[in-house]
Parts: structure tokens; sequence; C-alpha cells
């Protein structure tokens, strides 16, 4: 008789082969077929997105790099602003943060430069950079006795809106002025939801200051999507949360789903996004899918 093995709740270990994974279907919720967007004869004005969740750790950058360099393939101009002290925006798409000379910060508080002098290219075509590092911190504070504090960043982005066609602003994890200021000047808002249940009670704090700033500061911000990350179909976890997720809140969940992979970690290191660090990969695919329904909505 087979003694049968004990439980253990933990989930195995990813392996290399992880991202080759299909991606997981949640109950009869198919993934959509959604057409390559119609190429562009002219570019601008942007539409600012703002990538937003209060929790650290669900893949607000990986997902403003990735979709931005997807979206460029598509033939789309796009600004990466990092809005993130930590600077983990730049430092993926490869900027040394203590190198630079000159970041938002600069644009925010001082009135010599120009948005244009900040810009950098990436390795991507059609997708540039406003990088940051550690001084952004000390915007926040600086920002408190400023009038108009919570405009700073859209006037900083004024000048540069009819160069481009999408603006991803990655936010900090917090609710505070920083995060703030991005919702102000977005058009929109998308939120990366990592498949976990902690992620999932945060959603209703970030909904209720989205409320507030449509109310007292942006009426027009609208809500883009909820975006499921970190999501791994071998675990029940998160299949049960990610349903959850489509049960709560519909339509307004795309259909791409990232799913966890060893691929992401490795693109931080190249300083790429993983559409050209493994083009073919289902992560890639994935943002591809996002790049399709974010210029679909």
């Amino acid at each position: 008789m087979n003694t049968p093995r004990p439980f253990d709740p933990r989930p195995e270990p990813l392996s290399d082969e992880a991202d080759e994974m299909e991606p997981y279907v949640s109950g009869a919720r198919l993934r959509p077929t959604v057409p390559d967007p119609v190429p562009l004869t002219e570019h601008g004005p942007a539409r600012v997105i703002a990538v937003a969740n209060q929790k650290g750790g669900v893949g607000k950058t990986t997902s403003t790099i990735n979709l931005g360099a997807a979206l460029a393939e598509y033939g789309r101009r796009v600004l990466l602003v990092d809005f993130d002290p930590q600077g983990a925006l730049s430092v993926g798409l490869g900027a040394q943060p203590h190198q630079l000379e000159t970041t938002i910060y600069n644009l925010l508080m001082e009135r010599g430069p120009e948005t244009e002098e900040v810009i950098r290219p990436t390795t991507v075509e059609g997708m540039d950079l406003l990088p940051s590092n550690i001084d952004l911190s000390a915007a926040e504070v600086q920002l408190v006795t400023e009038v108009g504090r919570e405009q700073a960043l859209g006037r900083a982005l004024k000048a540069v809106l009819d160069r481009y066609d999408i603006v991803l602003v990655d936010c900090q994890p917090s609710l505070g002025l920083l995060t703030i200021n991005a919702l102000a000047c977005a058009d929109a808002v998308l939120i990366p939801l990592a498949c976990e249940f902690f992620s999932l009670r945060g959603v209703a704090l970030l909904m209720d200051t989205i409320d507030k700033v449509r109310d007292r500061l942006n009426p027009d911000l609208q809500i883009l999507g909820i975006l499921a990350t970190m999501f791994d179909p071998r675990t029940l976890h998160t299949r049960e949360v990610h349903q959850r997720v489509i049960e709560a809140f519909g339509d307004l969940v795309f259909g791409a789903v990232i799913n966890r992979t060893i691929r992401f970690p490795e693109t931080t290191v190249a300083g790429e996004p993983i559409t050209t660090w493994a083009p073919t990969s289902n992560g890639a695919q994935a943002y591809r899918l996002l790049a399709r329904e974010v210029l679909a909505r």
C-alpha cells in the first residue's frame, strides 16, 4: 500500500520554462481577440495614463516599461515618466540614476530646465524616458507649500504632449502628493493588481482616491482598466483571486494576464523590455495584447 505524500501548500519553484506555461483562462472568460491598431499618419496630442497602485511589488514598473515598448512596436510615440523616487523605471531602461544631472525633480522645482532637455531616448525606437532618482523624494515635501501643487507634473508635461501619442506615468507605491499629481494630469488610470489576497483588499482605497481626484481636481479622469499580474496558473490561490477580480470589476479587467516568469528579472538586469529581450515569450505576447487593448479602449 502506497503512503500518501504529505500536503505541501507551497507552490513549486518557478523554473526557466515557467514563461512557456499556457496562459490561464478563468472560467468561461476567453482571452479576447483584439486586432492590430491602425497605423498613425501623424502624432499627438498624447493621452496620459497613470500606472498606479498604492501597494508595492505588483508590477507597476515592469508593466510601464513593457506596455510602452509594445505600444512603440505598434507605431506609437511613447514617453515613460519615472515618478517614483526609487528610480526603478530609469534603472530598468539602463539609466544610472546617481549619474543623472537633471531629472523630473528639476522640472518640478526649478525654473531653468526645459522638459525636452531632460527627456532621454531609450533602446526602443519611438520610446523616450523622463528619468527620476532619489531627489524626487524631496519634491513631495517642497511642493506642500507651493500654489497649485497638485498640477506641478501637468505643467511639466504640457510642453511635450504634442510630440507623443501615449504618456505612461509610473507612480510611486503610495497615495501621496506625487501620485495625486499624476492622477490630476492623467486622462486615465491603469491599475496593475497582483493576484494575491492583500492586493485585492487595497484596490478599494485606490478607487476612493480616484473618486476624490475626479471630484476635486480632474473630472475627466477615467479608470482605463485593471491588469492581473504576478499570476501563477499552478496555484489555486491566484486563480481564485483572479476570478474574484473579474466578478467584482467585470469588463474593467483586461483580457491580458501577466504570468510570473524568470524573464522579467532578467530584463531588468539587461536594461531592456521583454519585447526585445525575449520577443517570442508569453510575457512579450501578453504585453502586446495589453497594448492592443489599451489602444482599443
